[in-house]
């Protein structure tokens, strides 16, 4: 499907990796099993396997963790790890709170409003919805304190294709300016 430019003026062809889909995203968390209670209470999600060593297999430090994995729906895993001997954890104090988060896929704009129904009876302190012009989100946050989104999308394939047709563009011209290009500026033209 796509094709690049290998280095010394190689020929073009098909690159030799291809993508199934996500394994897993993995984040660290506070408690493993607070973690587990919060998802399965608040998102529905199923874990799926606990990991636990006293050696980290790739590196091979001496430094005990719990992982965890839970079902995201349709062979998606988020996944989290508990290292108690690190110091506590943070996050990125020169990245605004907004950008980093994790946004999961609803069925449509219903599921939106019940599941920020839901998570408000749970006293979780939800955004929402924000129109994005081709779907709209709600935003919380989760106990470790990760961003959080649920989104359902709103766009037509009319308008998904549109968006594709003017991606790379999009990305050159920023690249240059650091001025955001205006070609898909109809997204955010009379949002609700």
């Amino acid at each position: 499907m796509f094709k690049f430019k290998k280095a010394n003026n190689l020929k073009i062809g098909k690159p030799m990796i291809n993508i199934k889909r996500f394994h897993h995203v993995a984040y660290r968390c506070k408690d493993a099993k607070e973690t587990v209670d919060w998802y399965q209470n608040h998102l529905n999600m199923e874990l799926t396997v606990a990991i636990a060593e006293n050696e980290v297999p790739s590196t091979k430090a001496p430094d005990p963790y719990m992982h965890i994995f839970l079902d995201a729906g349709m062979g998606n895993v988020l996944a989290f790890f508990e290292i108690p001997n690190s110091p506590e954890m943070g996050r990125d104090e020169n990245t605004p709170q907004w950008v980093q988060h994790i946004a999961l896929e609803v069925e449509n704009e219903n599921a939106l409003v019940s599941a920020k129904e839901a998570l408000q009876q749970k006293g979780v302190d939800v955004l929402g919805p924000v129109n994005h012009g081709v779907f709209k989100s709600i935003y919380f946050f989760d106990p470790n304190g990760h961003r959080l989104e649920l989104a359902a999308n709103t766009g037509t394939p009319e308008q998904f294709k549109e968006l594709k047709s003017v991606a790379s563009d999009m990305v050159e011209e920023w690249s240059k300016t650091k001025v955001a290009p205006t070609h898909a500026a109809w997204l955010h033209q009379n949002n609700d």
